[in-house]
């Protein structure tokens, strides 16, 4: 009987997770595991405490921008359209769409790279070329409850990087510090490395996809029972649930990848990493094969699982914007504008890396592009979730208003030295 209870509950937790899970799940790319293995590798485990303030800080956007789908029925596009002036959605279209571009050619030539160290036979260009066509055949041919099962079983991949530590002589004494009591180093390296970490986790193109996946797994139960779904208390609570397990998910991820090349790497005096082939060559010799060959292994399953969200995003922006038939729930002959923009964001971030645009390049552009526009997006989200007119009952409580302003300002912190580290 015990038994038979406990498998229930197992099942319930697993059918709460959805666009929570999936949204945490592809912030930890491969671009960010570059970002994460950087911080490690050149600062030890002094910027795992990072985790601890990122989690609360992306669970109430991303809860908003949950809630702001399923209240409204729309993505936060839409709802910007409709309720702001039409420059505002102009200048996001514009810094959004190379941002992304650029991120989907990094990611791809991160796991183009990666495969190429497991199969040196094979050429990291046809690896590329491999992923990209296999990722377009996936998101015309599969519909939206399949595609969004794929991507929780990929989720599942990062579960590898909780693994790794534990292969490696840690100590956890030391964790525990580094984790509890903030480090900071006043230099410009240390700050950057910061501003990288949270440009990374709190990225601009996670708010319009998880308001776009609430609207999607909507319309998927009206479209099971044929009838206009108003969300109930139970459903808003499960939205919550979702959402929390993904973003704690996508930090614990953050914080695993922190602590191997923190504990590896900067212990073994190798603190210079820009890629994920550097992270995991260098976590060979040091960690042994399996952590090599489960590192690798996590950046091809987080690529195969963040550029459908990337590219997917991309595709939500522009139909919205210009009014096209969109949804992953729909077949490609009845949206072929939406599937169209996905295929061309997945070549055009292909063709980038034959363009001579290095993924350290792609990376830092991007970042510098999300980092401008994070504040901005941020503060609509926020009068967007204040304002009883969209929002009806469904505003921001006291909490969601503390860490939605607190976001706001440590992004446009962040955004500032960003722009001075660069230009000054």
């Amino acid at each position: 009987m015990q038994g038979k209870k406990s498998f229930i509950a197992i099942k319930k937790f697993f059918r709460i997770l959805g666009p929570g899970l999936i949204t945490g799940a592809s912030d930890d790319d491969p671009s960010g595991i570059a970002t994460y293995s950087q911080a490690g590798a050149q600062y030890g485990l002094s910027t795992l405490w990072t985790a601890i303030i990122t989690f609360p800080l992306m669970a109430a956007i991303q809860g908003m921008c949950a809630r702001m789908g399923m209240v409204t029925s729309q993505g936060l596009t839409s709802i910007i359209k409709q309720h702001y002036p039409k420059w505002v959605l102009y200048v996001m279209l514009l810094f959004s769409f190379p941002a992304i571009i650029m991120n989907i050619g990094a990611d791809i030539e991160g796991m183009g790279a990666v495969s190429n160290l497991i199969f040196p036979s094979v050429r990291s260009e046809y690896f590329c070329i491999g992923f990209t066509l296999l990722l377009l055949v996936c998101i015309i041919y599969f519909p939206y409850h399949r595609i969004a099962a794929i991507l929780k079983f990929l989720a599942m991949v990062l579960l590898v990087y909780f693994i790794v530590p534990f292969l490696t002589h840690t100590n956890w004494v030391e964790v525990i510090k580094a984790t509890v009591i903030p480090h900071i180093l006043l230099n410009k390296d240390y700050l950057g490395i910061l501003v990288a970490i949270l440009g990374t986790t709190i990225s601009p193109y996670l708010f319009f996809w998880q308001a776009n996946m609430e609207v999607e797994e909507l319309q998927q139960k009206e479209a099971k029972i044929k009838k206009v779904i108003i969300p109930s208390r139970r459903m808003f609570h499960d939205m919550r649930e979702d959402v929390n397990i993904g973003m704690l998910f996508s930090n614990l991820v953050m914080f695993f990848i922190i602590l191997t090349t923190g504990s590896v790497l900067a212990s073994g005096g190798i603190h210079k990493i820009d890629t994920v082939e550097q992270a995991a060559q260098a976590l060979r010799p040091l960690a042994g094969e399996m952590a090599y060959y489960l590192f690798a292994l996590g950046v091809v399953g987080t690529g195969l699982l963040a550029i459908p969200v990337l590219s997917g995003t991309l595709s939500y922006i522009f139909s919205e914007t210009f009014g096209l038939k969109m949804g992953l729930n729909k077949k490609f002959h009845d949206a072929k504008g939406f599937y169209l923009i996905m295929a061309i964001s997945l070549i055009a971030g292909l063709c980038m890396n034959y363009l001579g645009i290095s993924p350290i390049n792609a990376l830092l552009y991007s970042a510098i592009l999300y980092g401008v526009t994070a504040p901005v997006i941020i503060a609509i989200i926020l009068l967007i979730c204040n304002n009883k007119k969209i929002m009806g009952e469904h505003v921001n409580g006291k909490l969601s208003n503390i860490l939605g302003i607190a976001t706001f300002v440590l992004m446009t912190a962040a955004a500032l030295a960003l722009l001075y580290f660069q230009f000054f």
